[in-house]
């Protein structure tokens, strides 16, 4: 019987925190047979060199969505940034909560969310894959902020796509399919324009695509 895709994650993430590495891995297993392994160890680590370009662009107020184990929302609290985490998987959000950090057990099209705007909306991690589609992630992301939103893409060699994955571990289980989807760094600016945004600036760091969003196309 398959399990539900926030136990194995949060079991993935758990394991992450004891191993080195060669005992356990967790992947992401696509419908079309290709699967990729979570890179659980760089999520949980401190904000790395990239991290840290991507939080000095940061204009204020942060809303961290996908805050997975609270790494970049942490390291918005070491630069005194007001900010908030959120995230649906409970063992995220149990790490990330970790010394006061904040965080919240929510969706970001939860009805909590919206009375509040945020200058800056992170969508990091390849992010703005949740839910399978991106235009209407960076909508709702457009509507609680107020200035820009900053998002981490595939490379511009990758397709653009939208498609059903599951999560397997090493230890034989495996989750039930979800969407998820995929934005290359070439496609980033259509997919903006119909979310009624444009691109500000695009960068790579350690091998990892970011892009600067404001409002308006």
């Amino acid at each position: 019987m398959s399990a539900s895709p926030m136990e194995l994650y949060g079991e993935g993430l758990l394991t992450s925190l004891h191993d080195d590495g060669s005992a356990f891995t967790t992947w992401l297993r696509y419908e079309d047979g290709r699967r990729i392994a979570l890179d659980l160890p760089r999520w949980i680590a401190a904000a790395s060199p990239a991290d840290d370009a991507l939080l000095s662009r940061c204009t204020g107020p942060t809303l961290d969505i996908g805050c997975g184990p609270g790494r970049l929302t942490r390291a918005l609290v070491a630069r005194r940034i007001d900010c908030l985490g959120v995230d649906v998987a409970p063992v995220a959000v149990a790490l990330a909560s970790t010394g006061g950090t904040p965080v919240l057990h929510a969706s970001i099209y939860d009805e909590i969310l919206d009375d509040t705007r945020w200058a800056t909306v992170l969508l990091a991690d390849g992010n703005i894959g949740i839910g399978g589609d991106p235009v209407m992630l960076l909508a709702r992301a457009g509507a609680l902020c107020t200035g820009n939103v900053l998002v981490e893409l595939d490379a511009p060699w990758v397709q653009t796509s939208r498609l059903h994955v599951r999560i397997e571990t090493s230890a034989g289980r495996e989750s039930s399919w979800f969407p998820w989807a995929h934005v290359s760094a070439a496609d980033i600016g259509q997919v903006a324009s119909k979310a009624r945004m444009t691109v500000n600036e695009s960068w790579c760091a350690e091998g990892r695509w970011f892009a600067e969003l404001l409002l308006g196309c």
